[in-house]
């Protein structure tokens, strides 16, 4: 058996426009009524927008990979035009566009140990491409390539 009771305010609410419907029933425990799609509905659209965020996310770490490695090479510390890398370079005594005075018992390949000590060779061979000769002189003036 159910009766119902119109309530003309509700203390609950006291913004409510309209006169407030009570459906008492024999149960224990009341019914509420629900408004608005079912909840598995919900959950299967909250579901579908968690995917789309997941989709979302991938495609941006992915697009940026794709960015970061399309940076050429030297920006991460790649090698200098001798043959160096640019950490190495940087903390190396000679770099790439200093002059070097050769001092009384120097050689090509003390001058290209100094400028590159991991790839001597690379850089003994950038220093006479650049000389035109395989001897240096106490006192000359070397542009460091």
């Amino acid at each position: 058996m159910a009766a119902v009771e119109v309530l003309e305010t509700l203390e609950l609410d006291d913004y409510s426009p309209a006169p407030y419907l009570r459906l008492y029933t024999d149960d224990a425990t009341p019914r509420t009524l629900v408004h608005g799609t079912s909840v598995a509905r919900r959950r299967a659209a909250r579901a579908k927008v968690q995917r789309r965020r997941r989709r979302a996310l991938v495609t941006v770490v992915l697009l940026s990979a794709v960015a970061i490695l399309a940076v050429p090479g030297h920006v991460f510390g790649a090698t200098t035009g001798g043959g160096l890398s640019t950490d190495l370079a940087n903390s190396s005594d000679l770099a790439s566009g200093m002059s070097y005075v050769v001092q009384p018992g120097d050689t090509i390949g003390s001058i290209a140990r100094e400028m590159n000590p991991v790839d001597p060779a690379a850089a003994r061979a950038s220093l006479v491409r650049e000389l035109g000769s395989d001897v240096v002189v106490p006192g000359e003036h070397v542009l460091i390539p």
